[in-house]
């Protein structure tokens, strides 16, 4: 999670909304990402996608059902359902999103063998992103 953070930090050096992501594989990180939505002018830019994408390229296959995804904040709807297509093992994610999180919305978006863990790193993450927005709201 600590890289995960380090990638949202990466974002927010962007003025991005402050979420990273990284997927690691067999012990190995294997694909970063963190948000590029404003950067590349495309809502859909999230960490998660971003890391999908990366991994599906390192490895070659678009399946990740032996890689954990680990990301700063609960993934939305779109990445949750992404992460289903990927066939993703695991998610650990660190901050919950009680207003767009998937498991607010339709916690049957991930597929019937992904594993997640939240709260990982919830505090700094979280605060990561209260700041950023708070900041916004000046």
């Amino acid at each position: 999670m600590q890289e995960a953070y380090r990638e949202a930090l990466l974002a927010l050096a962007r003025d991005e909304v402050p979420v990273g992501a990284v997927i690691v594989s067999r012990g190995k990180i294997i694909a970063r990402g963190h948000n590029l939505s404003e950067t590349l002018n495309d809502a859909t830019a999230h960490a998660e996608m971003q890391a999908f994408t990366s991994a599906s390229s390192h490895t070659g296959g678009k399946y990740l059902n032996e890689c954990t995804l680990y990301v700063t904040l609960e993934p939305c709807p779109m990445c949750a359902a992404a992460s289903m297509w990927v066939q993703l093992g695991e998610i650990v994610y660190g901050a919950s999103d009680p207003k767009r999180g998937y498991s607010t919305l339709n916690a049957s978006l991930l597929h019937p063998k992904t594993k997640v863990r939240g709260g990982i790193m919830a505090e700094e993450c979280g605060k990561l992103l209260s700041d950023f927005f708070k900041r916004k709201r000046l």
